[in-house]
């Protein structure tokens, strides 16, 4: 059965609308064609006007579709030639986190990222792509031999964050993305990152210090989950639809804000309705991207990423109240 969301409901009516006009025109032999045009443009506009003004909530919903690609359907898609690697070397395999070379184009590409799984079974076995310390770390490692290799990275995001248990603490959960955004930050090859579903916490920016960092039309992007966001604030997960707009998380919102460097729009209705154009959409830009970072000089990469990530965040003293005391220099520690 076709999932759907409440905010689809008016589209659902008019499929079913269309279905009932064909089976009276395959039972009655009746030419029902202008009736089938006319529900047909009623239908088309209908989805760019619901697709085309979602507020931040029915994004996440898009964002967590049980049938959007997922990391391992992007790469088999777009490459040939994929060999998955293994193990971070000091604790064991993280199977939230995958990686590995693959050929995209002609370009040797190390292509990492989260995988939440297709159904249940395959999303315990992937712990709902949140990944432990060992998949931050594995991460690391093959990024690491990208630039042995002089090979560029790939990143494809989509976690509801790390995996905050216990023994991942206790393993170094913190330490493990800490470094890894340290290292992304200096590392001598081109890194493209891509958000293609839901981007929580520090659990995306394990893996999403690049180059180029770009949103698919449908996904978030934010320091905490809405419902967290909810729980916090009102004690409860009832005001997640105002916590997601209060967040500014959506791809329009953080483009707008210079987090990211570009949205990649989806087939109306979402990435799920055709997952072959998206794939192809967003094969495309990573080709132009890699054609323009390779013949940049790695230290002219470097410097750039680092001043893009340090121009984030920063307010200037003219932008500050008139009534905010700003602390002198020399007091700063």
């Amino acid at each position: 059965m076709k999932i759907t969301f409440d905010f689809e409901k008016p589209i659902g009516e008019l499929q079913q609308q269309i279905e009932k006009v064909q089976q009276v025109e395959e039972k009655t032999k009746v030419d029902m064609l202008p009736t089938l045009t006319e529900l047909r443009e009623n239908l088309q506009q209908k989805k760019e006007e619901i697709f085309g003004n979602l507020n931040g909530w029915q994004n996440v919903q898009l964002s967590r579709h049980p049938e959007r690609p997922y990391t391992l359907q992007y790469i088999e898609s777009m490459s040939t030639d994929f060999i998955e690697l293994h193990g971070d070397r000091n604790m064991g395999d993280d199977k939230a986190i995958v990686g590995g070379f693959g050929s995209l184009n002609g370009h040797t590409v190390m292509f990492i990222g989260h995988q939440k799984g297709v159904n249940t079974k395959m999303r315990q076995y992937r712990n709902f792509g949140m990944a432990n310390p060992e998949g931050y770390r594995k991460a690391l490692r093959l990024m690491k031999m990208a630039e042995k290799f002089n090979k560029p990275i790939i990143t494809f995001i989509d976690t509801p964050g790390a995996y905050p248990g216990l023994e991942a603490e206790e393993r170094g959960q913190g330490e493990a993305i800490a470094r890894n955004l340290m290292e992304m930050s200096v590392l001598k090859v081109p890194i493209i990152c891509v958000i293609i579903g839901e981007g929580a916490s520090g659990g995306a920016l394990g893996i999403g210090i690049g180059d180029r960092v770009y949103m698919l039309e449908h996904t978030w992007y934010s320091v905490i989950s809405p419902e967290s966001c909810s729980s916090i604030l009102w004690r409860t997960w009832d005001n997640k639809e105002k916590a997601a707009e209060v967040l500014k998380l959506t791809s329009t919102e953080m483009y707008k804000n210079k987090l990211i460097d570009g949205v990649i729009k989806e087939p109306l209705g979402g990435a799920h309705q055709d997952p072959e154009t998206m794939i192809n959409t967003l094969k495309q830009v990573l080709l132009n991207d890699l054609d323009i970072l390779k013949a940049k000089p790695a230290d002219e990469l470097v410097n750039e990423r680092i001043a893009k990530f340090c121009a984030m965040g920063v307010v200037a003293y003219e932008d500050l109240p008139e009534n905010m005391a700003i602390v002198p220099e020399e007091t700063q520690a």
